[in-house]
């Protein structure tokens, strides 16, 4: 049976996975912290979980490039929501698809910022929480650009490479804790990710989900859901997940 009530720390959870994650572990019962830079969108969040689900819910409006910030925010969480059970680090984006020799410089900066340095900071900032109680469980989220890199995908695939290193690194470091790792790298999924990626060209965003059934975020937090559900001595390490028409970064079937 599933533990309910548990203490979910979601970065990202304005929209898209963050978002459909919260959704999720809502249903099942557990209470929310909901992390993201919008703070209406995290208010108005808050509000349709408390109502839908009955459960309770917490905002922290922070930006998890700014370390200051994410330090300052996490450590001054009331004491009841200290007990994370999980951290799911999922904000995250990618900027620009250019050639290397042609790319901005401030879409790299922001991609390592965020994807890699705000992974490390939220991790670093929840992770005494979890090792007092000897227990927890981080989930990161990947891509499958970590697993091959592709034409005009360089940094974007460089930092989720790190996400799966940090990954790795972190559960063996963690061992002695007994706190879960798990690192999930998902395909194309139909989210605001394309239209963030082309800095809102509507166009390009639609024409990356053409010709085929990509995944929804939906379908992201079911997975996460399932492997945060698992009982207490089982940990999926690591798992990579595509729409059928999608083998990898690189391939795909469309009609």
């Amino acid at each position: 049976m599933v533990q309910t009530n548990r203490t979910v720390f979601i970065t990202g959870a304005t929209s898209g996975i963050g978002k459909a994650c919260a959704e999720k572990f809502a249903a099942a019962g557990d209470n929310i912290i909901i992390n993201g830079r919008r703070a209406d969108r995290l208010t108005a969040l808050k509000n349709s979980l408390q109502k839908d689900f009955n459960v309770k819910v917490f905002e922290l409006v922070f930006d998890v490039q700014n370390k200051e910030e994410v330090f300052t925010a996490v450590n001054n969480l009331p004491e009841e929501w200290k007990a994370i059970d999980i951290l799911i680090n999922n904000a995250g984006l990618a900027l620009g698809r250019d050639y290397f020799d042609e790319a901005d410089l401030t879409d790299w900066e922001t991609m390592l910022q965020t994807n890699v340095n705000g992974l490390l900071y939220v991790s670093r900032a929840v992770l005494p929480f979890m090792t007092k109680r000897n227990t927890g469980h981080i989930i990161n989220l990947g891509s499958v650009a970590a697993k091959e890199m592709y034409e005009k995908g360089n940094v974007y695939c460089v930092s989720k490479a790190a996400v799966d290193a940090i990954s790795k690194t972190m559960r063996i470091d963690l061992l002695q804790h007994r706190i879960k790792v798990t690192a999930i790298h998902p395909g194309a999924v139909e989210t605001e990710f394309a239209l963030v990626r082309f800095k809102g060209d509507k166009t390009k965003a639609a024409d990356t989900y053409k010709g085929y059934v990509p995944l929804t975020a939906a379908d992201i937090a079911e997975t996460i859901y399932y492997t945060a559900s698992l009982p207490s001595h089982v940990c999926i390490n690591d798992l990579v997940i595509t729409a059928v028409s999608q083998a990898n970064a690189i391939y795909f079937k469309k009609d």
